[in-house]
């Protein structure tokens, strides 16, 4: 009888311990434990020469310990390297897609079946640690009008629903990123923080939807731009610093406007009944180049400041003891095919740069070690392209201008990291970047004759001039139809493979 009895405490024991670990239990309750940080890896098609993600992930990801990743589309090269790595990870659907999502219950159907399902239940390289889906990037932008409003609520139940089908909805959650401007406040006070009156209905209806679900809602927070807008906002207050001055509103003291951003949105959140939805950060960085005050330095002392505000687990005036529970740094790389049309900055978020070289210092999970750099990284020949000067070069600025056209020249922007180096410098500068776009071929370093190759590395301080990846946007693509063709034979999928193979 006693022998029966411990039996029975073992077994109820072990279903309590199954029932706590189990992922559903992650999300279906408030109140969650320490705050994670994860990053986010952008798409090959925003880098002209993207890093292989077979260096990525074992060399920056798995190397400094960084256990979620978020990612803008569900690219098969990528999610085929995260197989069996253990690493969390958010795939987003792209806003294009939204309204055929919406639409289409069949066409949730097949994008779960070909994006989620393939990759969670492959056993021959490991599965894929898929935790999220991120229906749409930051949709209700204020400047995208209604072209995709109506379809985000749509496509995230018809997702839902495909989910449910597959057996995966207590494991995988849909969200949908939000971009800070979805809510306002007209005093600058947290308190009176509210959505915009155009996204009433919708939001009410994306609210309803996640809380059903058990989903969080995710924003994504923009300092930078926030503080280049704002004239009256510090920068101190911005970068965590201990002698930045308070925002008083009413008892709560703000003393970063990363609280500030959080209780305007828990006060947007508790107007519409939703007071105890948790949150986490989508996006959030500093740049380091391409404008002033986005330097490797000044990076630094934000990402340190956030992280080091999220470890303290101080929450916020509204919350305190809660911070987000997660909280996704925009973002792991450069990327020199970014749009600018906020900024040049816009190209230089990473905290590698492009070839995957730390910029500076922070805690991504590694602890106290300095962040480890990308090894074996495969360049293309040790070679630049320079003006010459042997030529007439008094014009040779139109034909800089015709090269930035195509290729990145934001660290010559007022602040960037090439902003001093002077005609013909800049000159030069822009020759190189055309050169190793197109993967230095010699006619991209003609400029009718006012270009010249050369071994010697023209870099100038800070100022880099690069060489560029072995992988080109090309190759990258070619990697992303292999991984696809692995992934539909582990699968099973012989007339999806013969599809292709046709297309091909």
């Amino acid at each position: 009888m006693q022998s029966n009895r411990r039996s029975i405490l073992f077994l109820r024991l072990l279903l309590l311990l199954l029932v706590a670990w189990s992922p559903a239990s992650w999300w279906g309750g408030r109140g969650w434990g320490a705050t994670a940080v994860g990053v986010n890896w952008g798409t090959s098609s925003s880098a002209s020469h993207p890093l292989p993600p077979s260096v990525v992930v074992p060399g920056l990801l798995q190397a400094n310990r960084v256990s979620r990743v978020k990612l803008p589309d569900a690219d098969p090269s990528v999610l085929a390297s995260l197989a069996g790595s253990g690493i969390a990870v958010a795939i987003g659907v792209p806003n294009e897609m939204l309204r055929s999502l919406s639409s289409s219950k069949s066409a949730a159907v097949s994008w779960v079946h070909d994006n989620v399902t393939r990759y969670v239940s492959s056993t021959g390289g490991g599965s894929v640690r898929i935790e999220f889906i991120a229906v749409g990037d930051e949709a209700f932008l204020l400047s995208y009008g209604q072209t995709f409003q109506p379809h985000v609520v749509g496509a995230a139940t018809n997702i839902q629903r495909a989910l449910t089908a597959a057996n995966l909805a207590n494991t995988v959650k849909v969200i949908v990123p939000c971009s800070s401007d979805v809510y306002q406040s007209e005093s600058n006070l947290p308190s009176k923080g509210h959505f915009r009156p155009d996204l009433n209905k919708t939001m009410i209806e994306l609210l309803s939807f996640l809380d059903k679900h058990g989903s969080p809602f995710v924003v994504d927070i923009n300092p930078f731009l926030t503080f280049q807008q704002k004239k009256n906002l510090s920068l101190d207050f911005v970068l965590f610093q201990t002698n930045s001055h308070a925002l008083s509103d009413g008892p709560n003291k703000y003393r970063n406007h990363f609280d500030m951003t959080i209780d305007t949105l828990v006060s947007a959140l508790s107007k519409v009944g939703y007071a105890e939805m948790d949150i986490i950060v989508g996006k959030i960085g500093w740049p380091s180049d391409g404008a002033m005050n986005a330097t490797p330095a000044v990076a630094q002392i934000f990402m340190q400041g956030l992280v080091d505000h999220l470890q303290s687990k101080a929450g916020t005036p509204l919350r305190p003891k809660r911070p987000p529970r997660e909280t996704y740094i925009f973002s792991l790389l450069d990327e020199d095919q970014q749009s600018i049309k906020t900024g040049n900055y816009e190209r230089h978020w990473g905290i590698f740069t492009f070839d995957g070289q730390a910029k500076y210092n922070v805690d991504l999970g590694q602890g106290s070690k300095a962040l480890a750099s990308a090894h074996d990284v495969d360049y293309l020949a040790q070679k630049w392209c320079v003006v010459n000067n042997n030529k007439d070069i008094s014009n040779a600025s139109g034909s800089a201008s015709e090269a930035c056209s195509a290729a990145d020249c934001s660290a010559l922007s007022p602040g960037g990291s090439c902003s001093g180096i002077g005609w013909p410098g800049n000159v030069s500068y822009a020759f190189n970047n055309y050169f190793q776009l197109h993967d230095q071929s010699a006619d991209s370093c003609d400029f009718g004759g006012l270009g010249l190759i050369t071994t010697v590395d023209p870099s100038v301080g800070d100022c880099r001039y690069t060489i560029a990846l072995g992988t080109s946007f090309s190759t990258s693509i070619h990697q992303t139809l292999v991984a696809r063709w692995s992934m539909m034979i582990q699968g099973g999928t012989f007339f999806a493979f013969l599809l292709l193979f046709v297309w091909c």
